[in-house]
C-alpha cells in the first residue's frame, strides 16, 4: 500500500502524527496480557514503578502507577518473569510507546536470574565464597588499584572521597568496559594485571548502578575466577546497595557503593589523621598553658613584685603578732581574774573559820593560867584556879571560886 495515499493533500505536524498514532494504539491495544522478564526496574519516590519487559528478541517499556502498585502483594525485582495486564499508550514528548500496567502476577524467575542462581550455587559449592578464605584490607594502604570505567560516575565518586579523606594516597586507574559483551573479559584482564604487577595494596572493582543486564559482566565466570585467584585483597563495589552481583560474594569485602569502597580503604588513614589532629590540639593547649604559667611566674619575680610581696608578708606577720599579743594579754587577764576570785573565796572561807572571827562574835577562850591548857569543860574549873579569859581585843585574869 502506498502510505502517501492515506492523506494525499494533508501535511501533518509531528505532534499531529504522534497524537494520531496514540489514538490508534490506545483504541486497539487494551486489556492485553503480556509475559516477559523484568529488567531495569526503577521505583520512583512518587510510588510509580518504571521498568522494561523483555524476551529474547524484543523489549517493551512499562509503567505501573502508585495506585495499582500498592495493590500488589510482592515487590518486583530484575530477572523475574511476570505477566502484566494493561493498555498500550504513547508518550508523545519522546515519541515512544509503553504499556500502562493495571496488574501483575509472577510467573517465575527470568533467564538471567536463573543463570545467576545457577552460577552462585556452583561457585558456592567450590568454596569460592567461604568467609575463611577472605583476605583483610591492609590497615594503611599506600596505593589503590581501581578497575572501572574511566568515564563513569563510579570513578568520580571514588576519587572525590579519596581526595577528601586521603589526599596522599596513590590511585592507579585501570580503565575497562563495564557494560556489553566484551566487558567481562576486559574486567577480568584488568583485575589479573593489577594483581600480577602489584599495582596496588588493594583492588577496587567498581561501577555505578544499572539494570540487571548492565551489571551481568560482574557475575561472569571469568571475573569470578580472576577475583578468586587474586593474591591482593579485592573490594567489590558494583551498583547500588540493593544490587548484589557474584563479584560481591567472591570478593574479600563487598561495598554497597563505589563511594563506600573508597571510605573503606581510607578509613584507617583518616582515623589516624583525626587522632594526630587531636594530639596536636592537646599539645598546643598544654604548651600554651605552660607558657602562661611561666609568664605569670616571671611577672611575679620582678623587683617591684618581690618588694610588694615582702611588704605584704611583713604586714601579715605583724598582724599575726599583734593578734597573738592581744590574745596573750586577754588570756593573762582572764587567768589573773580567776586567781583573784579563787583567792578571795579561800580568804573568806579562812576568815569564817578563824578563832578571832569567833571571838568577835562575843565568844571567849579560857585557858589555865599556870598550864595554858584550854578549859573546855566546867569540871576543869572546880575549886579555885587562876584562869585567863581571852577576848577578841585582849585578855582578862580571873580566879574561879566555884562551879555550878
Amino acid at each position: 500500500m502506498d502510505n502517501a495515499g492515506l492523506f494525499p493533500s494533508l501535511s501533518l505536524s509531528v505532534s499531529e502524527l504522534t497524537s494520531l498514532i496514540k489514538k490508534t494504539l490506545a483504541g486497539g491495544f487494551y486489556d492485553l496480557n503480556v509475559e516477559g522478564e523484568i529488567s531495569n526496574f526503577r521505583p520512583s519516590s512518587s510510588g510509580h514503578w518504571y521498568f522494561t519487559l523483555k524476551d529474547a528478541d524484543a523489549m517493551l517499556s512499562a509503567v505501573m502507577f502508585r495506585g495499582k502498585a500498592s495493590m500488589l502483594d510482592f515487590f518486583p525485582r530484575d530477572g523475574e518473569m511476570v505477566v502484566v495486564t494493561g493498555a498500550i499508550d504513547v508518550y508523545e514528548k519522546r515519541g515512544t510507546y509503553q504499556i500502562i500496567c493495571s496488574s501483575m502476577t509472577r510467573v517465575g524467575e527470568g533467564n538471567l536470574q536463573a543463570r545467576l542462581e545457577q552460577l552462585k550455587n556452583h561457585y558456592a559449592s567450590l568454596g569460592y565464597f567461604d568467609p575463611a578464605s577472605k583476605k583483610s584490607i591492609p590497615p594503611d594502604p599506600q596505593r589503590v588499584a581501581v578497575v572501572t570505567s574511566e568515564s563513569g560516575a563510579a570513578l568520580h565518586d571514588i576519587l572525590q572521597v579519596l581526595g577528601r579523606r586521603a589526599a596522599g594516597l596513590d590511585v592507579v586507574i585501570l580503565p575497562t568496559r563495564v557494560q556489553g559483551d566484551e566487558a567481562a573479559a576486559s574486567i577480568a584482564t584488568r583485575i589479573r594485571q593489577a594483581d600480577r604487577f602489584l599495582l596496588g595494596d588493594v583492588i577496587i572493582v567498581a561501577r555505578g548502578g544499572g539494570s540487571l543486564e548492565d551489571l551481568m559482566p560482574f557475575s561472569d565466570p571469568s571475573v569470578i575466577e580472576a577475583i578468586h585467584d587474586c593474591a591482593l585483597p579485592v573490594i567489590s563495589a558494583v551498583g547500588h546497595e540493593i544490587d548484589w552481583m557474584l563479584s560481591d560474594y567472591v570478593a574479600d569485602i563487598r561495598a554497597p557503593t563505589p563511594s563506600a569502597a573508597a571510605e573503606l580503604v581510607s578509613a584507617s588513614r583518616s582515623e589516624r589523621l583525626e587522632k594526630l589532629r587531636a594530639v596536636r590540639s592537646t599539645l598546643v593547649h598544654l604548651i600554651q598553658n605552660r607558657l602562661s604559667e611561666a609568664r605569670m611566674l616571671l611577672s611575679q619575680a620582678s623587683p617591684r613584685t618581690l618588694s610588694e610581696r615582702l611588704v605584704s608578708r611583713i604586714e601579715q606577720n605583724r598582724y599575726l603578732l599583734d593578734d597573738m599579743d592581744m590574745r596573750m594579754k586577754e588570756t593573762l587577764l582572764h587567768r589573773f581574774e580567776q586567781a583573784r576570785r579563787t583567792l578571795a573565796s579561800h580568804t573568806a572561807q579562812l576568815q569564817a573559820l578563824s578563832p578571832q572571827s569567833i571571838l568577835e562574835r562575843g565568844y571567849a577562850v579560857i585557858t589555865d593560867t599556870m598550864t595554858g591548857q584550854n578549859m573546855t569543860s566546867a569540871t576543869q574549873l572546880a575549886g579555885e584556879k587562876d584562869i585567863t579569859i581571852h577576848l577578841h581585843d585582849g585578855s582578862v585574869a580571873a580566879t574561879t571560886r566555884r562551879t555550878k
